[in-house]
């Protein structure tokens, strides 16, 4: 199985994971920061990740309110999920990302993190939620 990388975009970072090569676990890679809305800036370093892993399959965060409906900030995950397809040769599939913020938060709440050090891993941390997530449905299929 290949490497998939998995995405948690915010205005301003992106949190990054990867899996490992047999599709069970997914790691943390980075928090990329860009300047507020530079999506454009942050497709070039996805792009760079997936030419040094040779990824075929991202799982991108589809920020869906808590009924369900989609909003600003899900528009602007579909915005991106097609400049990527456009810009590589890659599938981005969108994830629920729903709660995937505050899990990750509370596992580094519970793993003692202090809040300086939580705030700049819990977007990477949300990106590796969110691929657990998907590779474990999957899985289950």
């Amino acid at each position: 199985m290949e490497r998939i990388l998995g995405l948690d975009l915010g205005s301003r970072t992106c949190g990054i994971a990867i899996s490992d090569e047999l599709g069970l676990l997914a790691h943390g890679v980075e928090t990329y920061h860009f300047s507020e809305n530079a999506y454009k800036k942050c497709s070039y370093r996805i792009k760079a990740l997936v030419d040094e892993y040779n990824i075929h399959t991202i799982v991108l965060g589809l920020p869906k309110h808590m009924n369900g409906d989609l909003g600003e900030r899900a528009q602007i995950s579909i915005d991106f999920k097609k400049r990527l397809e456009e810009m590589m040769d890659v599938e981005v599939i969108l994830e629920d990302e729903r709660l995937t913020t505050v899990i990750a938060t509370n596992n580094l709440i519970f793993g003692d993190v202090s809040r300086k050090k939580r705030k700049k891993v819990v977007d990477k941390m949300a990106a590796v939620e969110i691929l657990q997530g998907y590779l474990d449905r999957i899985r289950s299929k």
